[in-house]
């Protein structure tokens, strides 16, 4: 709402609350604006993830403004770093609520982190919106200010793991994981998925958030002999367990990972030991030259603006903005939680230029996405498959 009238403040005051009442009290929301942030790993272990996430919402943010905002409003985009420490987390939660008064936070990083900031965001009425983290507390229980995209970690992993087990035949697993509620997610739903099929994990072994030496973790797994490891890792500890194990001659046990590990950073990073990795993906790595002309064409705009190519989570970045712009534009020119929640309720997306899944919340699931499929790194690159599977009862 624009500035008001010094002439006759208070009957214009007065007048104005009964004509918008809505709009006094909608933090972030002015005639010409919309506050939206972001809180972004820019400097910690998940760096190459946030920096992409961040550029691909920037782009899309940058092609709204361009094209005059949302009913005339255009986007203030207010990015800030947690290094992922949920402490830090917290502090620039604080900061983007009580001094940039953001009307909503989309698609922030981080199991740990986004669980720290989620209490500040609810205290304020400001909008939780499809973090990048598959932890289930981002979207149940139901809340009207929080929502996710992607099938839970946990979920994941149960759907996946009894899967490649038939599939393949294997015998004996084990799992590697973060400890913390990331990597235990992981666990949990590596453990269920067992469960289902009459087995139990042979092994497990953790290791610390930020760990670089996984020497240790790999000597007691392989002393249990696994023929598959399920991964509660990011990048950089998926490449180094791999790594790890590969350099010590142990060649004949596979892995597979959630979509936490699917980006093409794992293949840059760790090379050829990286093929035969499994990771469960919701769309697509925009490889240049095995996609549509409509992602070759958003890649070179993207690589020509940032002076990089895109990565998996550049599409999420930019993918994740545009739902949130979708949805503003549902919620009609008199914008406020209640109406962007009324808005989301009505809101169906058909699948995305990088397949992702068609888009649709329900009074019953707060999560937009559902399904997965399961991709192999392949000579250097993610190859699907599986078609979409879908989570079942856990018992």
């Amino acid at each position: 709402m624009g500035l008001l009238s010094r002439i006759g403040p208070l009957a214009a005051l007065g007048a104005s609350l009964i004509a918008h009442p809505a709009f006094a009290q909608t933090q972030g929301v002015s005639d010409d604006e919309i506050v939206v942030g972001t809180v972004q790993d820019l400097s910690g272990p998940l760096a190459g993830y946030g920096k992409e996430a961040r550029q691909g919402m920037q782009m899309r943010v940058d092609e709204v403004n361009a094209a005059g905002g949302i009913y005339g409003r255009k986007l203030k985009f207010v990015v800030e770093d947690h290094g992922y420490d949920p402490r830090k987390a917290q502090l620039v939660a604080q900061k983007m609520v009580q001094q940039d008064k953001i009307f909503a936070m989309v698609g922030s990083i981080g199991t740990a982190p986004v669980m720290a900031m989620m209490p500040m965001l609810l205290e304020h009425n400001v909008l939780s919106l499809w973090p990048l983290t598959g932890a289930r507390e981002t979207y149940e229980p139901l809340n009207r200010l929080t929502y996710s995209l992607t099938e839970s970690y946990y979920d994941q992993v149960r759907t996946v793991v009894p899967s490649l087990v038939k599939q393949k035949g294997y015998k004996r697993v084990g799992v590697l994981y973060q400890d913390d509620e990331f990597g235990l997610e992981v666990l949990r739903g590596a453990e269920v998925g067992l469960k289902a099929l009459g087995m139990q994990m042979v092994d497990k072994a953790s290791y610390k958030r930020g760990a670089t030496d996984f020497s240790s973790q790999i000597a007691k797994l392989r002393a249990s002999d696994p023929d598959l490891i399920v991964l509660g890792t990011v990048v950089r500890e998926t490449v180094g367990a791999i790594a790890e194990a590969r350099k010590n001659g142990w060649n004949d046990v596979a892995f597979v990972g959630s979509t936490a590990l699917y980006t093409d950073l794992i293949h840059k990073l760790g090379g050829k030991a990286m093929d035969g990795l499994y990771g469960v993906s919701i769309q697509s790595i925009p490889y240049a030259d095995d996609q549509s002309k409509e992602v070759r064409d958003w890649a070179a705009s993207y690589k020509a603006k940032f002076n990089a190519d895109p990565g998996v989570f550049s599409t999420y970045g930019y993918g994740y903005m545009d739902y949130f712009v979708q949805a503003v534009q549902k919620a009609g020119k008199n914008l406020t939680v209640d109406s962007f929640v009324a808005g989301l309720g009505e809101l169906s997306i058909p699948t995305n230029i990088f397949g992702a899944p068609p888009l649709k919340f329900s009074k019953t699931s707060h999560m937009g996405l559902p399904g997965m499929r399961l991709s192999q790194i392949q000579n250097g690159r993610w190859v699907v498959v599986t078609d979409y599977m879908y989570p079942t009862g856990e018992e």
